[in-house]
């Protein structure tokens, strides 16, 4: 019982976190589109980066997972997390290379 009260005040956290994140990004983003914008591949970036960040996370749980000084329920949800976080940015690849291509198809 108390693992899952951990584990609901961890995710707790993060989402506060997450929030902060978006809620300053946002104010970054207004400011930045007022100046003349900038601040895209500096959002980028930083996405890549936390996805590279969860993808060693979720390999190094699963290291101390086989070695089994982790929780089982924590490596499998680093595993979930690091799969979707790929998947997101996957799409995102796909969905950029689909839009240079329409771009190219545009008459000059």
């Amino acid at each position: 019982m108390v693992t899952s009260i951990a584990g609901i005040n961890s995710a707790a956290a993060a989402y506060a976190t997450a929030a902060k994140r978006v809620g300053s990004g946002l104010e970054a983003r207004d400011v930045a589109g007022k100046a003349g914008g900038g601040d895209f591949a500096e959002l980028v970036k930083s996405a890549l980066d936390e996805a590279r960040l969860i993808g060693q996370r979720s390999e190094k749980l699963s290291m101390e997972g086989i070695r089994d000084n982790a929780d089982l329920n924590q490596v499998i949800t680093a595993v979930a997390e690091a799969e979707v976080t790929l998947q997101t940015v996957v799409s995102i690849r796909d969905k950029v290379i689909d839009a240079y291509k329409e771009i190219l198809r545009m008459p000059i």
